[in-house]
């Protein structure tokens, strides 16, 4: 599959012809506008456009791919995205899973209120803190978020705003493989959700991307109700794609009440099972 080829059909087929100026027209057979629209639109020869879009046209300028954006209505993840696709070497060099540093686990240790984790560009979990493990009723680290929301009851009940998650999710994969073209490891995640998941199928289908830097997160915890969080998306400076999530709540508010209880229950367990938490567990560590 030509990913570039792909990403444009799609966004294609999203475009509403009055938007740019086309009367509608009620006998139109396709969906969004048509190939030689598209070309018009953004200057550049139908032949041309048809076979960027059948994957025989490689590398286009960054004047045509700025145009088709214009056309197409891109946001500036998207059209970053396009330019990504489109320029993208043939093999990429494949970093190692960087193991995080200790620092990084001290700051997760240090994030005492809220639930803290370090994931990578495949969503997985690298390193968590207490109340993180606390929220996923489990160990967080090792757990991969995608596989656990589409493929497992837990994930489908622990998310409150499911559906808006899968399509974060999606979205995040999607970027991710743009930069990440020659990831085994992720390559082979998103062939067992495509072949597991019917919602992942339809989602990924539509070529979306989206990248989250904030934003409301709410969970249904079975120990404590309903959280409604608030999410920070740090991203780490380097090349990775691994960020730093923190899920805090406001002082006073029912939220923030019920982390304290979630806390005080982890406590009791950790208490009764009488096996020390000194610091948060990193992905690459022993697992009893």
């Amino acid at each position: 599959m030509d990913d570039l080829a792909d990403f444009l059909r799609t966004r294609r087929a999203r475009v509403r012809p009055e938007t740019v100026g086309i009367p509608a027209d009620a006998r139109r057979r396709v969906s969004g506008l048509r190939r030689e629209e598209v070309a018009h639109l953004s200057g550049v020869s139908v032949d041309y456009y048809i076979r960027l879009e059948q994957g025989r046209a490689r590398q286009p300028s960054a004047q045509v791919l700025d145009a088709l954006a214009r056309t197409l209505g891109l946001d500036e993840v998207e059209r970053e995205h396009l330019h990504r696709l489109a320029h993208r070497p043939a093999r990429a060099p494949r970093r190692a899973a960087a193991r995080p540093r200790p620092e990084l686990l001290r700051v997760l240790e240090l994030v005492a209120d809220a639930p803290a984790f370090l994931i990578d560009h495949r969503l997985t979990v690298l390193a968590a803190n207490r109340l993180a493990d606390l929220l996923y009723g489990r160990p967080a680290q090792g757990l991969n978020i995608a596989r656990h929301l589409f493929l497992t009851e837990q994930g489908r009940t622990l998310f409150a705003d499911w559906e808006d998650c899968t399509l974060d999710a999606v979205g995040h994969l999607r970027l991710s493989a743009g930069r990440h073209p020659d990831d085994p490891e992720l390559a082979s995640l998103i062939g067992e959700l495509a072949m597991r998941s019917q919602r992942f199928r339809q989602l990924w289908a539509r070529a979306d991307v989206r990248t989250r830097t904030h934003g409301r997160k709410a969970y249904h915890h079975p120990l404590v109700g309903y959280l409604e969080l608030h999410q920070e998306n740090f991203a780490l400076p380097d090349a990775t794609g691994t960020e730093l999530i923190v899920q805090s709540a406001a002082f006073g508010t029912a939220a923030h009440d019920n982390l304290r209880l979630l806390a005080s229950l982890g406590a009791t367990d950790a208490s009764a099972s009488a096996v020390p938490r000194n610091e948060p567990r990193s992905a690459g560590d022993p697992v009893a």
